[in-house]
């Protein structure tokens, strides 16, 4: 083989795979937000399996209706009751098949803008789906903050869980103004807004 032609294979295999290298290196969805919310005075946040799922089942649901609704698989506070999160809002979109344009109808439009930076949200959850036709994607994303504080293991392996007491509570142990006694079943408050 020539030079010129194993330079022109060469050159050839490298355009073939351009578009691959490029889009390896596009930044994820998690990662877009991120940034906006850094630039934002916000803090980072991480993909969460659980928001995920709630995302995926929102976006499918959404797509096998072929209708943008928080409600198409009940209420947002019902779904995302299981995570525990203090706060969590949820955004949802139709029409682009990319996600930074959908992140660019979020960013300017206030409500969604004001879910992307939810205060101290550490956890999130992004995902898409076509209806049944295959020409619209469905987008869905669910942000979260205010995790409780997973337990603490007690003297003997049993978990200590911190609870708010009230004027009638029975208190053993106190610390910092909560009743730490083991025999909690205090919930956490769950708060949601949540914006298309």
């Amino acid at each position: 083989m020539t030079r010129p032609t194993f330079t022109a294979l060469m050159l050839g295999s490298l355009l073939t795979l351009a578009p691959q290298l490029a889009s390896a290196a596009e930044p994820s969805p998690v990662e877009l937000v991120s940034s906006f919310r850094q630039k934002h005075g916000e803090v980072r946040v991480t993909s969460d399996a659980a928001l995920n799922r709630i995302a995926a089942e929102q976006a499918k649901a959404m797509a096998a209706h072929d209708s943008l609704d928080h409600s198409v698989l009940g209420s947002f506070s019902s779904r995302i009751a299981p995570v525990r999160a203090g706060r969590a809002a949820e955004n949802i979109a139709y029409g682009y098949d990319t996600f930074d344009k959908t992140l660019d109808q979020w960013i300017n439009s206030s409500e969604h803008r004001k879910n992307l930076l939810l205060h101290n949200a550490s956890r999130i959850g992004i995902a898409h789906a076509k209806d049944p036709s295959g020409q619209r994607t469905y987008w869905a994303m669910v942000i979260a903050a205010d995790y409780p504080p997973k337990p603490v293991k007690g003297k003997k392996g049993s978990p200590v869980v911190a609870r708010r007491t009230g004027a009638a509570a029975e208190c053993h142990v106190r610390l910092l103004g909560l009743c730490v006694d083991g025999q909690s079943t205090d919930k956490p408050t769950l708060g949601a807004s949540a914006g298309r």
